[in-house]
């Protein structure tokens, strides 16, 4: 069986593409390497001893993304592909809007062109209207405070109605919530270009002294500690995630949104406090006023995907502390030399 692999190289992307390797699947990575690096490929390579074809392209541009069709008999997709850095997203909507949707809208053609009736979309929390519930289920209202999450809660419709036309089309539209930690290794993990935007990349930056100290938005939540609680995934539980959701996209028709998360929230504070016990580096941090358009606490409920997927997360908060640790730690400037 090949899969496609859009946006394969990024940090969900590139551990997903070693799980897979691992279980014996043939991939095929896409990527124009906008917000990853192709020094990524190599590493994949290293860690499962396993080669695979790649194609430095465009998936919004037809004409490039199409060569991949054309030259590989593709089984199923995993749709990583778009611009993901909310406050940029804020800043440059327009831009976020034509990248991520017509991503989107030049897969589903080029899949109904080849035949491919498999597709797994990387969606988001960002999808839920985190104000009115904070244990989420598949079914709590939808509504987004910034551009990032309404380009994936469009995507998810345009599958909806791309499924509703096409009834040989099996759509897994897993939302995550908030993935960190990297893989074993210490070889591939998670690095954004510039400022994190995500808490646990801000605080190794800090632990590795790339950045001064960690500032907290916002201590006067209506929470444990007066700091925003989120469900956190390690990276390795989200990408096999992905794998049990390829048995049920060949086993079952239509569009379906499911969550990928733990089920359990864990403060700003919590997840520093985690990280000093986990890497013995002590993180100086300063509060300062709360982000528009954060909300308190929130948080998964994955029960929908232990009954369909037969998937749960098993590594807990530490162990996704000690591995983020052990990839800046290893790899202090990215995959700059």
């Amino acid at each position: 069986m090949k899969l496609l692999l859009t946006g394969g190289a990024g940090y969900i992307g590139s551990h997903t593409a070693v799980e897979l390797l691992n279980k014996g699947y043939e991939i095929v990575i896409a990527d124009n390497y906008s917000n990853s690096d192709p020094k990524v490929l190599d590493r994949i390579r290293k860690i499962t001893n396993k080669d695979f074809a790649h194609y430095n392209c465009d998936v919004a541009n037809y004409s490039e993304f199409e060569r991949v069709f054309k030259e590989h008999k593709i089984d199923v997709v995993i749709h990583f592909a778009g611009y993901k850095a909310v406050g940029e997203s804020v800043k440059i909507p327009l831009e976020y809007y034509e990248n991520n949707l017509n991503a989107t809208i030049t897969l589903l053609k080029l899949m109904n062109k080849y035949g491919v009736e498999n597709c797994i979309f990387s969606s988001s929390a960002a999808v839920y209207d985190s104000t009115k519930n904070r244990r989420l289920t598949e079914d709590s209202p939808l509504s987004c405070t910034n551009t990032y999450g309404y380009t994936k809660l469009m995507s998810e419709q345009i599958f909806k109605d791309a499924a509703r036309a096409n009834p040989k089309l099996s759509i897994a539209l897993l939302r995550y919530f908030n993935p960190i930690g990297s893989h074993e290794s210490g070889l591939i993990g998670d690095n954004p270009n510039g400022i994190p935007n995500n808490l646990l990349p801000y605080i190794t930056r800090v632990a590795v002294g790339k950045l001064d100290k960690l500032y907290i938005f916002g201590n006067d939540y209506d929470t444990r500690d007066g700091t925003g609680v989120r469900d956190y995934i390690h990276v390795v539980d989200l990408a096999l995630g992905h794998i049990a959701a390829i048995d049920y996209c060949l086993n079952n028709k239509g569009a379906i949104a499911i969550n990928l998360g733990t089920g359990k929230g864990y403060s700003v504070l919590e997840v520093v406090h985690a990280f000093e016990k986990a890497s013995g580096v002590k993180i100086p941090y300063e509060f300062t006023g709360r982000r528009e358009g954060d909300t308190a606490e929130y948080y998964a409920s994955p029960e929908l995907a232990k009954k369909l997927l037969g998937w749960e997360a098993r590594l807990d908060l530490e162990q996704m502390c000690a591995s983020a640790w052990k990839w800046q730690k290893m790899n202090p400037n990215g995959y700059e030399e």
